[in-house]
């Protein structure tokens, strides 16, 4: 699907950060929601090909959240994390692991934030920090932009739809 908002990421050199901006077509409210709802990450969450499946996903400050992606050839890959913040519809705040590391503890704090444009348009402004530079390219070498991309363009699509 072609889509007139790009993703945009970025990640300065030598910094511990990503920041990945994007705008959709839906107000804030409904932007969230899919964030924070288990049955609509399904629809949208990750790159196309992959399937999801939630272990368990408790949107509230204290909860938590596991989830595997797999891919065509029965790859799977498992993330998960601590929820720290839910202020809806403005704020989302969590960590997120990646078990497929050697070693436990590359842990990065994700924050997200829905900012309301004119006509009932939405702004997510996510900011990732990482424990090293190293774990910041490691994260970027992976091929995160594409999967995000993808996830946001099938975000597109569920909104377009009304979900």
């Amino acid at each position: 699907m072609l889509t007139k908002n790009p993703t945009l990421v970025t990640a300065e050199p030598g910094k511990q950060e990503v920041v990945i901006t994007r705008e959709f077509e839906a107000p804030r409210e409904m932007v969230f929601k899919a964030f924070i709802t288990p049955e609509l990450l399904l629809q949208w969450l990750g790159p196309r090909g992959y399937v999801m499946d939630i272990d368990h996903f408790e949107p509230r400050a204290g909860g938590s959240y596991r989830y595997v992606h797999t891919d065509g050839n029965g790859n799977s890959y498992g993330f998960y994390g601590v929820i720290h913040e839910v202020t809806a519809p403005e704020r989302l705040i969590q960590t997120f692991e990646f078990e497929g590391m050697p070693e436990r503890g590359h842990v990065s704090l994700d924050t997200a934030y829905f900012e309301s444009l004119p006509g009932g348009r939405t702004k997510v402004t996510m900011k990732t920090v990482f424990q090293s530079v190293a774990d910041r390219d490691g994260m970027v070498r992976s091929g995160m932009e594409k999967g995000v991309a993808q996830g946001h363009e099938r975000l597109d699509e569920l909104l377009a739809n009304g979900f």
